[in-house]
């Protein structure tokens, strides 16, 4: 299943798609705060994105394919699967700390070399250790270089998040937000499989398309005309644009924290961050919970049958998802979805098989694409431009600590009680975010969209 998160994304051609149902397009402002930064000829800007899409695509497809592997090389080095576990929890912890840090640089000006450095270092640090395959590495090497380039990976992602602002005006940002997806669920199909065929070939082989990948993202981002970094005077610290000051340590802290005082004082990030903690945790521990159901039965290929479908329906939702806003709106479209959320989830209450578990995730993921278009959209949009990176980290940060400790409720839910109890619990949950939907983010969306033509117009 794809992701609820509040990160941006990109799109394919046709007309403009308003992340907003309340502005006609010949009202609406480029940005949120002012008119559009991207500065290049429509042609320029339309060549980069999709420059962008398919650096998404290669990236993804690359990182599916050696995160299949890896568990299966320390397993087949003698190591338990305690130790992958246990590497799977750090990436994931560094990944909350360094994201809103590597924000912060990102935001004022250094975006494009964030990007293309760590993209290169990860490129290096996977070529490393497919060489080292080649033998019987040690474990504190493969953990080591595995670390290291999850947190290249994270820099990378936290620069990224603040580009999209600097390539599409506000009403292309669903369109976006789809193109984007379209490629996460395609690597999320086919990059297991490609890893799963490398590594039967040879060990060192899906590392060593990873690190092509990576090699790939870094002369892909080098590639765009378009500029993707804040202007250097926009920054918001006393220091400004004198370089010759010092910047102070109350200053350094405020710049880190204005990411969380963003979202906590508009209302559209606060329903965003409400979806993306609460779908992203509910979603996570579905996940394990299928996993404990499915693993049990042996044969092997249940769960990956289960996965093949809820990939396959998420691109489905990934296509549509621009011509759904298109003709229902983003208020309406999120809406419904929301409602429809508890329709797959409530039936694995009265499921056993793999076949009706892959029904439901195939209905699960077909919805979860429409959702994460439509809140990727209103979260670019009401985001300055200066802090693009650091609102999306925080939105990121408190998503992946709500979905830290799924897998050890699903595991305790199922020890304790039956594999029904954390379908429930989801069920519930789901309910509990349509109501929430339901009474917010009508009032919440149309305000947003009226404060972003009022910034607009005072912008000029």
């Amino acid at each position: 299943m794809g992701n609820v998160d509040g990160s941006p994304v990109r799109r394919p051609s046709g007309r403009p798609v308003p992340p907003y149902d309340e502005h006609p397009a010949a009202e609406r402002p480029h940005s949120a705060h002012g008119p559009s930064p991207r500065t290049g000829p429509p042609a320029r800007a339309q060549r980069d994105l999709r420059i962008l899409w398919w650096v998404n695509a290669v990236d993804g497809l690359g990182s599916q394919a050696s995160g299949l592997v890896l568990p299966l090389l320390l397993l087949e080095l003698g190591h338990s699967p305690g130790t992958a576990g246990s590497l799977a929890s750090a990436a994931a912890l560094s990944g909350v700390v360094l994201g809103p840090l590597v924000s912060v640089p990102a935001d004022r000006g250094r975006r494009r070399l964030l990007m293309t450095g760590s993209a290169a270092l990860a490129a290096l640090c996977t070529g490393v250790l497919a060489l080292t395959c080649l033998g019987r590495p040690a474990l504190w090497v493969v953990m080591g270089l595995a670390l290291a380039e999850r947190l290249c990976a994270v820099a990378y992602e936290a620069a990224s998040r603040g580009a999209l602002v600097h390539l599409a005006a506000t009403d292309e940002l669903p369109r976006a937000a789809a193109g984007l997806q379209v490629g996460d669920q395609i690597s999320l199909v086919v990059g297991p499989m490609l890893g799963g065929a490398l590594f039967q070939l040879s060990r060192p082989l899906p590392f060593l398309a990873d690190a092509v990948s990576y090699a790939v993202a870094a002369l892909g981002v080098r590639s765009l005309r378009t500029p993707i970094d804040s202007p250097a005077c926009a920054q918001d610290t006393p220091a400004g644009c004198d370089t010759r000051r010092r910047e102070p340590w109350s200053a350094r802290l405020d710049a880190v924290s204005a990411g969380v005082v963003t979202v906590a004082r508009s209302p559209v990030l606060r329903l965003v961050l409400v979806w993306t903690s609460t779908a992203g945790g509910t979603l996570t521990l579905l996940f394990y919970t299928a996993l404990f159901r499915l693993g049990p039965d042996g044969r092997g290929t249940a769960a990956g049958g289960v996965l093949a479908a809820a990939g396959a329906a998420g691109l489905l939702g990934a296509l549509v998802a621009a011509p759904a806003v298109r003709r229902l709106g983003a208020t309406r479209l999120l809406t419904l979805a929301a409602w429809l959320l508890p329709v797959p989830c409530g039936s694995l209450v009265w499921t056993d098989g793999a076949v009706g578990w892959g029904v439901a995730f195939a209905g699960l993921s077909l919805l979860v694409p429409l959702i994460t278009v439509v809140l990727s959209s209103v979260a670019v949009a009401c985001t300055p431009v200066t802090l693009q990176s650091r609102t999306a980290g925080v939105l990121g940060s408190v998503s992946a600590l709500a979905a830290a400790g799924a897998p050890a409720l699903a595991a305790l839910m199922v020890t304790v009680w039956t594999l029904r109890a954390p379908v429930v619990l989801c069920t519930v949950l789901f309910a509990a975010l349509a109501v929430y939907t339901q009474v917010r983010a009508p009032g919440v969306l149309r305000a947003g969209a009226a404060s972003a033509a009022g910034t607009g117009d005072g912008h000029g």
